[in-house]
């Protein structure tokens, strides 16, 4: 196994099984150092659907209950472990990074930490869960990605918009489905 992209590059390589052995070797290094429970620590990203080429990074989800008092002292629980916070920007998620080694230019897995069972926890693990269900969502997926590393190895923002219209697709369909239970227990009520 093979783990690492430069930053902004784009390669997409074959699955491999051993992604998700190396999630759990790094899911049982959170949970020891962090001191998260194990429900709250997900593997998602392409590399959490079977078969699926991806890029060679390891995308791991952790739940906490309250991102904007997330303390320091996970952020330094993180970087004993060899995560180190990002520069990115999101209104709800806080980005960490593995690097292959202390130049810091090739990244090996990523943490996103999202507030545990909200709208992003739910979306990001219901993407994972549809995909390896749907053979034919999978394919869809992986034509887009392919569409786009085949005319470029670089922008990886370029990359994620690319494939933004069919995330939101996926999206859409787990609110869809809430929406549907919650109408089915509204009628078993009456």
């Amino acid at each position: 196994m093979n783990l690492g992209l430069k930053k902004d590059e784009v390669k997409i390589v074959p699955f491999d099984y051993e992604w998700k052995n190396e999630f759990n070797r790094v899911k049982k290094q959170i949970q020891s150092h962090v001191g998260m429970d194990e429900e709250r620590i997900e593997h998602i990203g392409s590399t959490a659907i079977v078969g699926m080429p991806a890029k060679p990074i390891i995308d791991i989800l952790l739940g906490v209950e309250d991102l904007t008092v997330m303390t320091s002292d996970v952020s330094r629980s993180l970087k004993k472990i060899g995560f180190y916070r990002l520069r990115v920007h999101r209104p709800d998620e806080v980005v960490f990074a593995k690097f292959k080694d202390e130049t810091f230019k090739i990244k090996t897995h990523i943490i996103h930490v999202v507030t545990y069972k909200q709208e992003l926890w739910n979306n990001l693990l219901f993407f994972r869960d549809d995909l390896n269900a749907n053979e034919h969502e999978r394919q869809a997926y992986l034509k887009i990605k392919q569409a786009y590393a085949k005319e470029k190895t670089t922008g990886i923002k370029e990359y994620t918009d690319f494939k933004e219209e069919f995330v939101r697709r996926i999206f859409a369909k787990r609110t869809h489905s809430s929406n549907e239970l919650l109408v089915d227990a509204n009628i078993d009520e009456m």
